[in-house]
């Protein structure tokens, strides 16, 4: 039960102290790109963070060539506002879903965001670790649909379905204002059909929330996934204010009014309201698996670690040699270590 205080104590001065640190150190935030060419990723990443970010707008003299396989190309940017650092690194996939055979493109993808995972763990482990461990890890993979209005494609059901059990994956539709309101409409049911049916998770994960006010925060969000986007780069004037959209011949489709597009919605989602749990997410739930099943294969036969949903668990960092190191006897039947005799004869 709560204790009634009778003056005051400045418990909330912790709030204040927790901001400062966060603006003095800033913090890091991964997200990858995920669809064949020619859908926008680029431009609509540019226009998500409001600055040349992606890998085409960073290289001079970028030539669009189509890789033979699937490539990860990473850039990263520290971007500031009010204050406030973050860095950003974009996770590019040139040459996915670009060939005529595209069996297994999704492998460089799977083997790259373990990689990260690993480099964490190692980080985690080492005896005189790093005060701040770099962070590389996938925090959100954005998966870019061609607006065809018909379906998923075997590709699409593939990917989602093995990448989803190892990283937050949040789709859209590509270039939406290709399909007119009525097909956008039917194409996102389609495809919330699709993904049940396949039994695909993508976020936020109805498992996840944490209460009755997230879910019901949550549930607006899953009701519009995926979400039909736009992307620019291009500001117009529209009644005498500048806003970024595309101008057509019948008129000037705006990037950030909802009545055109839902790319509020996904900006919304990925920075202004679930930048933190994205983060939470890939730390307690996708890095937790990874780190409790490594743990687990390098116990050769031990005690086997478990882990729950958005709980951290304490796990010795110890390796198997030193698990199963000679130890002296003190007695009989009796030893200073845990390991069991059974195990002690084992030792080498």
């Amino acid at each position: 039960p709560a204790c009634e205080l009778f003056g005051y104590v400045g418990i909330e001065a912790v709030l204040d102290q927790m901001r400062r640190k966060a603006m003095k150190t800033g913090f890091e935030f991964n997200i990858m790109v995920v669809g064949q060419s020619g859908l926008g990723k680029s431009t609509l990443v540019n226009t998500l963070f409001k600055s040349k970010v992606s890998r085409k707008s960073c290289t001079p003299n970028y030539e669009e060539k189509i890789p033979k396989t699937v490539q990860l190309q990473s850039v990263s940017h520290v971007i500031e506002e009010k204050g406030v650092k973050m860095k950003l690194t974009v996770i590019d996939t040139p040459g996915f879903g670009d060939q005529i055979n595209n069996n297994n493109c999704w492998e460089p993808i799977v083997k790259y965001i373990n990689e990260q995972y690993e480099k964490y763990l190692v980080e985690e482990l080492n005896v005189s670790r790093k005060r701040r461990i770099p962070d590389t890890r996938v925090h959100c993979c954005v998966y870019f649909l061609p607006p065809t209005g018909h379906w998923l494609r075997p590709i699409d059901v593939e990917f989602m379905k093995r990448l989803g059990k190892i990283v937050s994956i949040v789709p859209v539709i590509a270039k939406a204002d290709t399909l007119t309101m009525e097909e956008r409409l039917e194409f996102k049911e389609t495809i919330r059909h699709n993904l049940q049916a396949n039994g695909i998770q993508v976020y936020p994960q109805r498992e996840y929330d944490e209460d009755a006010e997230d879910r019901i925060r949550n549930d607006k969000i899953r009701e519009n996934i995926p979400f039909a986007v736009v992307g620019t780069d291009k500001e117009h004037q529209v009644n005498g204010n500048k806003v970024l959209g595309r101008k057509t011949k019948w008129g000037i489709i705006e990037v950030e009014n909802v009545a055109h597009c839902e790319f509020a919605n996904l900006r919304d989602l990925l920075i202004r309201s679930h930048l933190q749990d994205l983060k939470d997410v890939t730390h307690d739930i996708h890095y937790e698996t990874y780190r409790v099943r490594r743990l687990n294969e390098g116990n050769g036969g031990g005690p086997s670690y478990s882990s729950s949903p958005r709980t951290r668990i304490c796990t010795p960092s110890y390796t198997r040699s030193t698990h199963w190191a000679p130890v002296k006897r003190v007695g009989p039947r009796q030893s200073r270590n845990p390991v069991s005799a059974e195990s002690h004869e084992r030792a080498p």
